[in-house]
């Protein structure tokens, strides 16, 4: 039940989205959408933007839905596009209000969850320190979401096979590279080229 109230006022805020920008939009507005009394909002939420927060975290656990492995890594990163494009409105709204912050947390940690998964499946077998895997997948965190914050702030135009498959074809390898690097089990390799 607590997840269907939740789910019902998260579409009740996407739809005065589409009428509205998000600071004009009040707790009053949604529970009147949702038919349900404030404090029913309030049980739940403790302002809008912890219920932007977990719409965010909500889409985010459906967006991965297990494709954090090397071989299904662009697949799961086509999916956070997808998520972001059907969601286009809502995101366009927030990333352009006040909590844009939200939308980058949002893909932050979506995007960190999705990369933390393949360095640690391409890290099987090596001695490489945890904070040393957690530095990998930061970067790589902090620039595909780089990619995804300048695709969205240009309108979300640029289609995400075509983002996912240059990704592709530049990362190649690289993060089994990285990792070689890091290895404690034997001498970093220094030398360009190694």
């Amino acid at each position: 039940m607590s997840q269907t109230t939740k789910r019902a006022l998260a579409a009740s805020l996407k739809k005065l989205l589409l009428e509205k920008p998000l600071d004009k939009i009040t707790v009053i507005d949604i529970v009147e959408d949702c038919e349900v009394n404030r404090q029913t909002f309030y049980y739940h939420f403790k302002d809008i933007f912890d219920l932007i927060e977990w719409m965010c975290l909500d889409e985010a656990s459906k967006a991965l839905n297990g494709k954090k492995t090397y071989e299904t890594w662009q697949q799961g990163f086509l999916q956070i596009f997808n998520a972001v494009l059907l969601n286009k409105p809502f995101i366009m709204n927030v990333y352009h209000s006040v909590s844009r912050e939200q939308v980058e947390m949002y893909l932050y940690e979506v995007t960190y969850d999705l990369m933390i998964g393949v360095v640690e499946e391409q890290a099987q077998g090596m001695s490489v320190r945890d904070e040393d895997k957690k530095f990998i997948a930061d970067f790589y965190k902090f620039a595909f979401v780089g990619l995804m914050l300048d695709w969205i702030r240009k309108g979300m135009k640029q289609d995400p096979k075509e983002i996912v498959g240059h990704l592709s074809v530049l990362i190649q390898g690289d993060i089994t590279r990285a990792l070689n690097k890091y290895r404690i089990d034997r001498p970093r390799q220094t030398e360009q080229g190694k």
